[in-house]
């Protein structure tokens, strides 16, 4: 079979391939040029940068196979880049990684693959996807090392892409990852893992990429300054930019980091962003204790078996490293509401609330409201 294998320049995809090859596979490497860092000097242990293309080439070089860079900018800055900002400017705080696996990885380099001659489609992720013999239809199962487990970004891959998808280190730890490209000799054996978003310059926030890159993109920032109130409407202090801020944030937000506590003494609480507001140019902080959530509201609702009508339970992740909470999901046209049965802290409109069934993920959505305790 010939298998095309998302090539990043790291040591996880790079044994993806190593493995493909070893079981018998004719496998081409395809690395993905994404995003000009040619301005940021001394960048390194980052995806999608020049050395990766370079680390990639090697590997393939190494492993005898086929290597092809594919210059998908526009489609990466269409489909990934301008919705993250678009998205910050909102008031929300996105994942791109989920959107480039969806629309990226799994959708437009999916697409060359095929062109290619390839069956299949393999990346370095830690999952695994199986198919369930009593109904033929596509499962996703977290990765094997909990530590390591990617399932959070690709609950929205399709039956058609899951179909198409193979994950030969999702049954691995990292270790043995590590084993293998030390066995086969592969450069990329001891290479640093990369944990930023790879568009955004190293020592770079969010917020500051979102400002330089708004104006180029005919995307308005707001007037400044805005406000910093408490929950009940009490000016703390001023901001530059309601998108420099996160539900949950505790730095960097200046005058309103901490007030006298309501009850007793003189003691200071520390304060929390509980709330963006876009159209008002308004972030809202207070106290750790409001910023849990008993039910969130999501949109894009989407099951990998297919969709449901009745309310089911499942067990809820709300951030990629949170810990799951029980919760019943209610299905509502494109979106759901799900009800947690304990409180859970900083749900972010933005970011993806994922449902699993023990290591089974059923899907998920994206968050767009959480209601929080009144101010106390």
């Amino acid at each position: 079979m010939r298998i095309a294998v998302a090539m990043s320049g790291g040591v996880d995809s790079s044994v993806a391939a190593l493995l493909l090859k070893e079981e018998g596979h004719e496998v081409v490497g395809l690395s993905m040029q994404l995003w000009d860092h040619s301005a940021e000097a001394g960048r390194s242990g980052r995806c999608c940068t020049l050395d990766d293309l370079g680390d990639a080439r090697r590997v393939a070089w190494e492993l005898g196979i086929r290597h092809y860079v594919l210059n998908l900018e526009e489609e990466f800055g269409r489909d990934v880049v301008r919705p993250f900002v678009a998205a910050y400017l909102a008031g929300d705080t996105p994942i791109p990684c989920s959107a480039c696996n969806a629309k990226i990885k799994f959708a437009t380099l999916w697409e060359r693959a095929r062109g290619l001659g390839c069956e299949s489609v393999a990346t370095g992720h830690y999952v695994r996807a199986e198919t369930d013999p009593a109904t033929g239809r596509r499962t996703l199962r977290k990765g094997t090392d909990p530590a390591k487990d990617q399932s959070y970004f690709l609950y929205d891959l399709t039956q058609e892409q899951l179909a198409a998808a193979r994950f030969p280190v999702g049954a691995l730890t990292k270790a043995q990852v590590r084993a293998h490209a030390r066995r086969a000799r592969l450069p990329t054996a001891d290479k640093e893992e990369s944990q930023e978003i790879c568009f955004v310059p190293a020592g770079t926030r969010a917020g500051e990429f979102v400002a330089r890159e708004a104006a180029s993109m005919g995307l308005s920032l707001p007037s400044v300054p805005g406000v910093v109130q408490d929950a009940r409407g009490e000016t703390l202090g001023g901001h530059d930019g309601h998108f420099r801020f996160t539900i949950g944030q505790r730095r960097g937000i200046g005058a309103a980091a901490s007030r006298p506590r309501t009850h007793g003494g003189a003691a200071t609480e520390r304060l929390y962003v509980l709330a963006v507001d876009a159209e008002s140019n308004r972030v809202v902080v207070g106290p750790a204790r409001d910023l849990e959530s008993r039910e969130a509201r999501v949109s894009d609702l989407r099951l990998i078996a297919g969709p449901r009508a009745e309310p089911f339970r499942a067990a809820a992740r709300v951030r990629h490293r949170a810990e799951e909470v029980p919760a019943t999901v209610f299905p509502d046209g494109p979106g759901a509401r799900v009800v947690f049965d304990s409180p859970v802290r900083a749900v972010t409109p933005g970011q993806s609330c994922v449902f699993y069934e023990g290591d089974i993920v059923l899907g998920g959505g994206v968050v767009v409201r959480a209601p929080r305790p009144p101010a106390r």
